[in-house]
């Protein structure tokens, strides 16, 4: 039999929304108090066996320990900066010196003393950073009267240790408790993203490494940070400083310096995240023109300059030149095998109204199909990336116009109603690319009432395909862009709506119970309160720990 208890919100009573269970009294709806028989685990592992065996945590004896067969020790800061992270999350401001230290009484019979961390293979990475081919995976077994955490290396380890502390709870006396379990588990999909958006409004600092530590309680593994665009360019670049001094918000307090990106990629590392950072071109690119003079095309009204700029103009020389040292930079910086060019939204009106590209276009044959130009300046900006020994990643217009793309190209479908992206879908795999979706899952529109649901039930591999074009989906992310959203209510938008998504690209194909989900998730938005996250509540019900960062 199945059991489970979790977090000591089992005689909460829990909100209700559309599809989901509820009585009517009196012609007045009332929630159903209701506990999934996984407790709180979000997202749910693949495989789960929860026994009605009680076993209590102490501060004074319980302890988070290298196996004595680990091939990561003492000098493995991944796995030490996690023990810290969890041993907190587990006793909040209990302290931390016994950590580590000899018990300092017996341990009771029904008590739980140790979670033995152990890597299992030779390499166990704790010094690289994870990749997309990277193994998520553990295995956790609790019993008395210690519990052990086997994983391949050390981003699934992390994996682990966010699924024990989710599996401890308060009993009705208030005492730390976890019952006897058996876990197997790793992640549908390899690519499970966040996209935020840092230009529209400038992101503080506080605000990224908050998201990422949340990232992290719901198993994300990609921050793909849209760092510049039209209204402002915050990145500090060490090759060209004007861009920003010219394009950010303000030139010292709304950018990013060289030690804030290392910084959000070395936090975003010990928990297991790779940072993929976009710079989007030709289009979007206002703010580039700022610093970079003679980089944007100059618009035409007539026969005269209009004074106003379009997208990157693609036929100068020094466009090139430009693009290759600036790329050159960014692949030293950002150490992920990966970054994403964009290459979305171009808009053509300032290209035609130019009497040089237009002279441009005739010369090379392109007529006025203005998308044979973006064609011709986005194959020239991938062959420089591809010089960086970079992969890339771009939006679907890129592959739609018909670019010649390196066939370990990840496409990145985000346009369109649910039939058409599910077309867009079909098609690019069948063209043998891989993909990931994102189109169901932008965070920023926004409605009254709960719109997760749509989220969780969107799946990236919904599409007519063979099996193989299916296996060249590999994940997607969600999109919280900027327009209306900066530090003050980012992370409320974001969470725990991205959530809906964690459990879609972690879990099995067939976890698609939206009660049982509704049940999970409302202790799991709890717990982030608990951890200090304003997340938003799913529907009217209320929390052991109310929030208190006001």
């Amino acid at each position: 039999m199945i059991t489970a208890v979790g977090f000591g919100l089992l005689s909460l009573v829990l909100g209700f929304g559309e599809g989901l269970e509820h009585n009517r009294v009196g012609g007045r709806a009332e929630p159903v108090v209701q506990a999934s028989r996984y407790g709180s685990l979000w997202p749910l592992p693949q495989k789960v066996q929860i026994s009605e065996v009680s076993l209590k945590l102490s501060t004074s004896s319980f302890r988070i320990v290298d196996a004595k067969d680990s091939s990561a020790g003492p000098s493995c800061s991944v796995l030490q900066n996690a023990y810290r992270r969890y041993y907190e999350y587990l006793f909040g401001g209990a302290k931390r010196q016994r950590q580590g230290q000899s018990k300092s009484r017996r341990a009771g019979p029904s008590e739980l003393t140790e979670l033995q961390v152990w890597i299992t293979a030779s390499d166990s990475e704790c010094d690289g950073f994870p990749t997309v081919a990277s193994n998520e995976s553990y295995e956790l077994s609790v019993g008395q009267p210690f519990a052990v955490l086997k994983a391949p290396n050390v981003w699934g380890a992390l994996h682990g240790l966010e699924t024990f502390s989710q599996l401890v709870y308060k009993d009705e006396y208030g005492a730390k408790s976890i019952n006897s379990t058996a876990i197997s588990d790793f992640p549908r999909f390899a690519h499970r993203g966040i996209l935020l958006d840092s230009s529209r409004h400038f992101l503080p600092i506080k605000v990224i490494l908050a998201n990422l530590e949340t990232m992290a309680m719901n198993k994300f593994n990609v921050f793909h940070w849209h760092i510049v665009d039209d209204p402002s360019f915050p990145y500090l670049s060490r090759t060209f400083p004007q861009l920003s001094k010219q394009g950010a918000y303000h030139p010292y307090t709304h950018v990013y310096t060289p030690a804030d990106v290392k910084m959000v990629i070395e936090f975003a590392r010990l928990r297991g995240i790779r940072v993929v950072p976009e710079f989007d071109t030709p289009g979007h690119t206002q703010s580039w023109g700022k610093g970079q003079t003679d980089l944007l095309t100059p618009c035409y009204s007539g026969s005269k300059p209009s004074g106003t700029f379009g997208p990157v103009n693609p036929i100068l020389n020094t466009t090139y030149d430009f693009m290759k040292q600036f790329f050159s930079e960014i692949s030293t910086v950002f150490p992920d095998a990966y970054v994403h060019l964009g290459g979305d939204e171009v808009d053509f009106t300032c290209w035609k109204s130019n009497p040089d590209i237009q002279k441009f276009m005739d010369q090379h044959g392109f007529g006025q199909d203005y998308s044979k130009l973006e064609s011709f300046y986005i194959q020239k900006l991938l062959d420089i990336v591809t010089t960086t020994k970079k992969g890339y990643m771009i939006w679907q217009e890129v592959f739609d116009n018909g670019v010649k793309l390196k066939p370990d190209t990840l496409i990145h479908v985000w346009k369109g109603n649910q039939q058409q992206y599910q077309n867009e879908m079909a098609n690019v795999t069948s063209s043998g690319y891989q993909t990931l979706l994102s189109t169901p899952w932008y965070l920023n529109r926004i409605s009254y009432g709960q719109d997760w649901q749509g989220y969780y039930k969107a799946d990236p591999q919904d599409f007519n395909g063979t099996e193989e074009q299916k296996k060249l989906v590999i994940g997607g992310e969600a999109c919280l862009w900027g327009e209306y959203v900066d530090a003050t209510n980012l992370t409320p938008r974001l969470w725990p709506r991205a959530s809906a998504v964690a459990e879609r690209l972690w879990s099995a194909k067939d976890v698609t119970d939206i009660n049982d989900a509704f049940n999970r998730l409302s202790m799991h938005r709890c717990r982030m309160v608990e951890r200090g996250i304003p997340a938003e509540p799913l529907f009217s019900s209320y929390c052991p720990h109310e929030y208190k960062g006001i």
